[in-house]
């Protein structure tokens, strides 16, 4: 039989601040007051990222406006976020789980899949293995994570979601009708906000409904999306873990500036702050861009872009950024600006580089060494513990951004 495990930290963002805050010596844990990791509190702008139980039974809500959270509690202690430390506190679980099994496949930043079929003669029974993989994440690196164990990731990932924090919970087929069933016809993945009302109409309330529905009908109403549905519903779901690393077709970094930006100057410097990011990335994954391209939205929501192709494929940010500011002032009318934009794509392995007659000798070398002393510093310390002096005094931060949604797979491409 199948085994695969669905692992979902527990408050994540904010787990992994609390984790990381105490370890470098505060005495208060973010996770047991009323807290949240947001936009910017100074500011009172953004939206609420992740919070702790304290704050949602308070009625804080992930994803409404910082503002809204106050006017709950307006003593809640909030933090900026800091992607760099989500992506190390990611790829530490993520280690854990490939000495159990070489099929592991990231769902986010937060999640994963863990094919454990076939193991239990090294490591033992799967539910043995899942409380291990839960008991070693929080003894280890600090934090809690959900465990659901079933046959296919459909059924893992929504035990998962049945018990938290710090759980083991299966959903094994035959406990579909007890477990699954009397749920909320909402909480089943794929049926999102335009679906629920149809669903609703249909007389269809919870999922055990929907399991019991004629497909035909269901068919005739939502198409294909509604035969989708209905094999979720009865737990059908036969797509596989996929192991090794995901091809990575891009990786992009943009903002929304709270403010009118008029100047060329100031833009380069929000250009700068998201080829920082990207730099980053592309090196933590060992890789090299050939293509970049610089999005612009104005206050009157227009959006156009620009791109090159690279005659030679490069991870430096200063060479980035460089191309990003020749390829902003191609594309830029003299507009107000409110949202900026970097993406590299035709990625590619890194390796030696052949140079050009145009190009210094050891040039493009001494970049890497600079960019790869400051890519471990901000990870091994702090994220703006180095940042270049043109930001020092200004209201541009060095680093905007973070995880991007290109980084991961949507669930409904893994499904």
């Amino acid at each position: 039989m199948k085994a695969i495990f669905h692992i979902d930290v527990n408050s994540a963002y904010l787990s992994w601040e609390a984790k990381d805050r105490l370890e470098k010596g505060e005495t208060l844990d973010l996770r047991r007051v009323p807290s949240a990791v947001a936009g910017d509190p100074k500011k009172r702008n953004g939206i609420i990222l992740a919070k702790s139980i304290p704050a949602k039974k308070s009625g804080i809500k992930t994803g409404e406006a910082l503002f809204e959270a106050f006017a709950k509690y307006r003593d809640l202690i909030v933090v900026p976020p800091n992607y760099a430390l989500y992506m190390q506190c990611s790829h530490q679980m993520n280690e854990i789980f490939k000495e159990y099994s070489p099929l592991v496949q990231r769902y986010s930043v937060d999640e994963s899949f863990i094919d454990y079929s076939n193991m239990e003669h090294l490591f033992g029974e799967p539910l043995k293995v899942a409380h291990e993989i839960k008991s070693r994440i929080k003894n280890e690196l600090g934090f809690t994570v959900s465990v659901g164990v079933s046959t296919n990731k459909l059924l893992a990932k929504m035990a998962s979601d049945l018990k938290k924090p710090d759980a083991v919970i299966t959903l094994y087929p035959e406990e579909i009708p007890k477990k699954m069933w009397p749920l909320p016809v909402g909480d089943l993945f794929m049926v999102g906000r335009r679906t629920l009302p149809k669903l609703e109409n249909l007389n269809i309330q919870t999922i055990g409904d929907l399991a019991n529905t004629e497909v035909g009908l269901l068919k005739q109403v939502l198409k294909s999306h509604g035969v989708l549905i209905w094999n979720y519903a009865n737990g059908v779901e036969n797509s596989p873990v996929a192991g090794g690393p995901r091809e990575v077709k891009g990786i992009g970094n943009s903002t929304t500036i709270p403010y009118d930006v008029y100047r060329e100057e100031e833009a380069f410097m929000v250009l700068l702050s998201l080829v920082e990011t990207v730099g980053m990335r592309l090196r933590a994954g060992g890789y090299v861009a050939g293509l970049v391209s610089v999005g612009i939205k104005t206050n009157t929501f227009l959006y156009y872009s620009h791109q090159r192709k690279l005659e030679l494929a490069t991870d430096s940010t200063q060479e980035l950024y460089e191309i990003a500011k020749e390829l902003f002032q191609e594309a830029w009318g003299g507009e107000v600006l409110r949202h900026l934009g970097v993406r590299v794509s035709n990625l590619k392995e890194g390796g030696m580089r052949q140079l050009t007659i145009f190009e210094e000798s050891g040039e493009y070398e001494r970049h890497q060494k600079i960019d790869r002393t400051i890519d471990k510093l901000r990870l091994r310390y702090d994220p703006n513990c180095v940042f270049r002096g043109c930001f020092a005094n200004t209201k541009v931060k060095p680093l905007q951004g973070g995880v991007g949604e290109e980084d991961y797979p949507m669930m409904s491409s893994l499904l």
